[in-house]
């Protein structure tokens, strides 16, 4: 009855009801969408990884077998134990955490300290050296390696582990990356500290190291990754067997056993682990050290 005696309401209530349930199927398509390319990321991302793991700990009758399985039935180390044992494996694996510790370790050391000093002191032609230092990031490395494979030879350090650790000592990223989080941290806090009679390197060491805790933390995971991954630069400068770091032993071993993918999955399994144990003990301060980098510029 009231519908038949305002038939405008009646009307305008319809359109609502239909405008209502068009924008709940609009959402519900676009909240599918969105699920379906999750999913379809995710399982892009994540499979080749699922797959690598899986075939590490097969049998080697089920590696190739068709159709494929998942789940290795039994699982097996036999793979593990052919890296070991008909490879240096074990030596390709000290040499790439030896290099990759101290080249990652002084690249730290050094972007904190630069970063903090291009931050924090004012001298003559502090903008200008930035600009120069920031400008060598628009210079592709390939471009570098012949002068610094002349440079190794002039020093004699061919083929030596020094000669891979050298050209990073200095990141250039990683002094942008701190001298931004560095302009987060008040001057006030570094000017008491001065009136109290601190030195500069009591300063650096005690306050400002302990504040930069989280940036240092991303950082070092993203120069382990670097440092970890290096093949280019190793290849070029390491010609003896025994030097080589990981990455070019899993190289020349996929050469020599092209055919054999368990073994080739088992080292790339082994390889990836030191990244993981590295990002599961930092990855507390790591998405707060990159968020806070870009504040202030």
């Amino acid at each position: 009855m009231v519908h038949s005696k305002y038939p405008g309401i009646q009307q305008r209530t319809s359109v609502k009801f239909t405008t209502r349930k068009a924008e709940m199927k609009a959402e519900k398509l676009w909240s599918l969408l969105l699920h379906t390319i999750v999913i379809i990321g995710t399982v892009i991302v994540l499979g080749p990884f699922v797959w690598m793991v899986s075939t590490s700990f097969k049998p080697p009758g089920q590696v190739i077998s068709f159709p494929p399985t998942l789940i290795p039935r039994p699982p097996s180390l036999q793979h593990y134990k052919r890296i070991f044992t008909e490879m240096n494996f074990g030596l390709f694996f000290f040499n790439s955490i030896y290099i990759s510790i101290v080249t990652t370790v002084s690249s730290v050391l050094t972007s904190a300290f630069v970063g903090y000093v291009f931050a924090k002191f004012k001298f003559w032609g502090r903008n200008v050296l930035f600009f120069v230092i920031l400008a060598t990031l628009m210079i592709p490395f390939p471009l570098l390696m012949i002068p610094l494979f002349f440079m190794m030879t002039i020093l004699h350090l061919n083929d030596t582990h020094l000669a891979i650790i050298l050209p990073y000592i200095y990141r250039t990223f990683g002094i942008f990356l701190v001298r931004q989080y560095a302009h987060t941290i008040p001057n006030e806090i570094i000017d008491s500290a001065r009136v109290d009679g601190a030195s500069e390197f009591r300063i650096f060491t005690s306050i400002i190291l302990p504040l930069f805790r989280p940036i240092l933390s991303a950082l070092t995971i993203f120069l382990f990754m670097m440092n970890w991954e290096n093949f280019v630069w190793p290849l070029i400068i390491i010609q003896d067997g025994s030097k080589y770091t990981l990455p070019l032993g899993l190289a020349m071993f996929s050469l020599q056993w092209f055919t054999q993918y368990g073994p080739i999955m088992a080292g790339a399994v082994i390889t990836i682990i030191p990244i993981l144990i590295i990002f599961l003990f930092m990855q507390k301060h790591f998405v707060k050290g990159v968020v806070l980098s870009g504040l202030k510029v």
